[in-house]
């Protein structure tokens, strides 16, 4: 079998189509093997993809955004949408059936500060009609921090990604009250990158294959099966099948995965007023300068 080399900005089932081209043996039917590595900030996506070590790569489109703004050719192109909404919740203390966002204006948040889900809330609030500057926000740090944080008391609410909220809402510590995704509606936010090179070859055509089969899996199966011990769930050895379960079921209602694989100039656009909103970025990019269609 041939070796793909796929690395991931972030890890969590927020990505389970990708996690499942893998685990659910789609890519072996393509007659691939298969290395994952999370990037580290000493081992980056771009530069694995640049020098040739990685083949591929879960990231986001709006990562390319800081090299438009100094007017830098971007050598990575992003080639599939993985999620067309934010994977981000707000959990509170207290079970709260009546939650609305202005709830948040006063409140202690812990925020996850990572340039994406920051602008993506900011931009939800926004639309939400609730100032963001109304928040007693905290920046605790990694995710790992964020979560310790909240169980150590530090905040009213927090704001991570699946599963860790599903998993403090298991142990009885919290309870999911919103989805940022349903505040900012659809968006280009995680992406299939990789060289423009390696799009042209056979390797990436197999690939391609084997994850529409994989996105196509994840939209239509129930969540328990994709949660499965033998499948994604080896991903996640310290989370409970039942928070796996709970938290793939959930992106599900959210609409995070679209069966087309393209990334859309709508979703695009609406990306771009995300980053203006949030002061990120000082001009409307062209999407061609980004974004290619998944190779056939």
């Amino acid at each position: 079998m041939s070796q793909i080399h796929i690395m991931a900005l972030r890890h969590s089932a927020f990505y389970s189509p990708l996690l499942m081209t893998m685990a659910g043996g789609f890519l072996r039917d393509e007659g691939l093997d298969y290395t994952y590595t999370l990037a580290t900030p000493d081992n980056t996506v771009p530069d694995n993809i640049q020098q040739g070590r990685c083949h591929l790569a879960q990231s986001a489109v709006a990562t390319s955004f800081a090299a438009l703004e100094k007017d830098v050719s971007v050598d990575i192109v992003h080639f599939a949408q993985i999620n067309s909404r934010d994977g981000f919740f707000i959990a509170a203390r207290e079970p709260d059936a009546e939650f609305t966002w202005q709830k948040l204006a006063g409140k202690k948040v812990l925020v996850d500060h990572f340039f994406q889900p920051m602008a993506m809330l900011r931009y939800g609030m926004h639309k939400q009609g609730v100032d963001f500057k109304s928040l007693k926000v905290i920046d605790a740090g990694d995710v790992t921090a964020i979560e310790r944080a909240f169980r150590n008391g530090q905040a009213d609410y927090v704001h991570m990604q699946g599963p860790a909220p599903q998993q403090l809402e298991y142990e009885g510590l919290a309870h999911v009250v919103a989805a940022v995704g349903d505040a900012v509606g659809p968006v280009a936010f995680s992406s299939l990158c990789a060289s423009r090179a390696w799009l042209k070859t056979d390797m990436a055509r197999a690939f391609m294959r084997a994850y529409r089969k994989s996105l196509a899996y994840v939209i239509s199966s129930p969540a328990e099966e994709i949660a499965l011990r033998e499948t994604i769930a080896g991903f996640f050895p310290g989370v409970n099948d039942q928070v796996l379960t709970n938290t793939i079921h959930a992106y599900q209602q959210l609409g995070c995965w679209q069966d087309d694989a393209n990334i859309s100039h709508s979703s695009y656009e609406n990306l771009l007023d995300v980053f203006i909103h949030s002061g990120l970025i000082t001009t409307r990019h062209d999407y061609n300068k980004l974004i290619v269609r998944s190779p056939i």
